[in-house]
């Protein structure tokens, strides 16, 4: 099992869709310039049959220090969640429901 990293996306694009590997690689960029333009301004990315990223607050609480036992404060910040679609959650774990959902979805 290998990571998946843009230049394996930008080739799959190529193989794929028979586009040049420059405009492949400028989808890829611009798709994920969109993407992180939206979680930047709080909004949440939803992409049907896959799943939602979207921004949550975390506000400041206690911690401690495993090493001392010290407690700290951590400061609130911002996160990224990332929830699976039900398709995708299906497909992981090889349930035959999800291309069942897959393909009514294409049928309409």
């Amino acid at each position: 099992m290998s990571t998946v990293t843009r230049a394996n996306l930008v080739e799959h694009l190529y193989s794929r869709v028979g586009l040049s590997r420059h405009d492949s690689s400028m989808i890829l960029e611009s798709l994920l310039g969109v993407i992180s333009d939206r979680l930047e301004a709080g909004e949440s990315v939803k992409l049907s049959g896959f799943g939602t990223f979207s921004v949550r607050q975390k506000g400041e609480r206690i911690g401690r220090n495993p090493k001392t036992g010290v407690e700290v404060p951590i400061l609130p910040r911002a996160v990224l969640v990332f929830r699976p679609s039900q398709l995708l959650r299906d497909r992981m774990n090889g349930s035959d429901n999800g291309a069942a959902a897959e393909a009514s979805t294409h049928d309409r």
